[in-house]
């Protein structure tokens, strides 16, 4: 409830704004150059980043003054160099940005991109760094980033709504680590009505409290995920609601994972209403033996993972794929509500969970292969048998 009224301030924030104003020739940052980017920032409110080439190795800097409004319009693109941090940074306290019709801010993710994605091979920035309090980001597209695409951090009171990120190319041109939205050391961030087409997580919750993702479409990349979480100046996970999403063709449908040998607490998280289409590795996975370069296969205790409700989870995965995996621990999860998990398609069998709390009702076993599948199977094979019959 509490995200929720947040929520509707910040609408009600927003709309007091009259974004039908165009900002001025003095309030508008066009060309090939970012010279007169600290003036517009200290003299306007209304800014419009409208047909820029952002120079080479430069990173477009948005801190503009409280209650400003950035408009983004025509195409935004970035000159090609090695390098690290953000392509775009914008920061600041009841920031509204928005894209106007027909925009696009494309990173030129190729010129970067070698298939390693951030483990090696060509430095790579990230795209689109927000450090915001009270703020609405609103109607952007953004396609190709060189890695990751936004990342929200210490930030409060966000609204992210009718985003379209799209790195497609990326699948056969060597896109990794395009993850879509990550967030850290934020609170009461919504993520709502986003279209996701990447390589990587759709969303990733390293830590923070109060977030919310709704009513998003992600498409080839690692699927919804909680983490990884361990190992960071912040390692906790609290009061998250993921609900009535879509995932297709992705490795993973939903997913949280926790990195081997750290500590953290996750809790009091909600997965509901989520559909899964073509999943090729794992339906629904719980591990803590997460490591970058590959999971361990054994996990650690250290993690608390309590009061998680996965609820109307539903979909298929290819057939060489497991429809439930759970891999923890003994003893670090408790308090789990499991309804209307239907996850079918994969047929690896004697898949081995551990770590599943003893009072829930959620078996790998029913889900991979075990008895229960198999038996429904074979009466829906005696069925159609006995019609061919008749």
């Amino acid at each position: 409830m509490r995200s929720f009224l947040i929520t509707l301030s910040i609408i009600f924030l927003t709309k007091s704004y009259n974004l039908s104003e165009s900002a001025t020739s003095e309030c508008t940052l066009t060309g090939n150059s970012l010279e007169n980017l600290t003036s517009i920032l200290a003299t306007c409110k209304d800014i419009l980043v409208a047909n820029l080439q952002v120079p080479a190795g430069e990173k477009l800097a948005l801190y503009p003054q409280n209650d400003s409004i950035i408009t983004f319009e025509g195409k935004i693109t970035f000159g090609y160099k090695e390098m690290s941090g953000f392509l775009i940074s914008i920061q600041g306290n009841n920031i509204t940005v928005v894209g106007a019709p027909g925009h696009l801010v494309d990173g030129g993710g190729p010129r970067w991109w070698d298939g390693l994605g951030g483990n090696g091979g060509k430095r790579k920035p990230n795209f689109i760094q927000f450090r915001l309090t009270n703020s609405i980001v609103k109607g952007l597209k953004v396609k190709n980033s060189p890695k990751s695409g936004f990342s929200i951090t210490y930030s409060k009171n966000v609204i992210l709504t009718d985003i379209t990120y799209d790195d497609s190319d990326g699948d056969i041109l060597g896109g990794h680590n395009t993850d879509a939205f990550d967030t850290s050391n934020s609170e009461n961030v919504t993520i709502t009505d986003c279209v996701v087409f990447n390589q990587d997580d759709c969303l990733a919750i390293n830590s923070g409290y109060g977030h919310v993702f709704t009513n998003n479409y992600c498409y080839g990349g690692h699927g919804i995920s909680i983490g990884s979480v361990g190992g960071r100046s912040n390692n906790v996970v609290e009061n998250i609601l993921i609900k009535n999403n879509t995932v297709v063709n992705s490795q993973n449908g939903v997913r949280i994972k926790t990195n081997y040998n750290t500590t953290g607490i996750i809790t009091n998280v909600t997965y509901e209403d989520i559909t899964i289409e073509n999943i090729t590795d794992y339906g629904f996975l719980i591990r803590g033996d997460y490591l970058n370069g590959g999971p361990t296969g054994k996990p650690t205790r250290g993690f608390e993972l309590s009061h998680l409700t996965f609820r109307n989870i539903r979909g298929t995965v290819q057939s060489g794929g497991t429809n439930v995996y759970v891999l923890l621990s003994n003893g670090v999860a408790s308090n789990w509500t499991v309804e209307n998990i239907k996850i079918v398609g994969g047929l690896k069998k004697d898949v081995q969970c551990l770590g599943i709390p003893s009072d829930c009702s959620l078996s790998c076993q029913d889900h991979n292969g075990g008895p229960s599948q198999y038996l429904s199977l074979f009466l829906l094979s005696t069925l159609v048998f006995l019609i061919v019959l008749r």
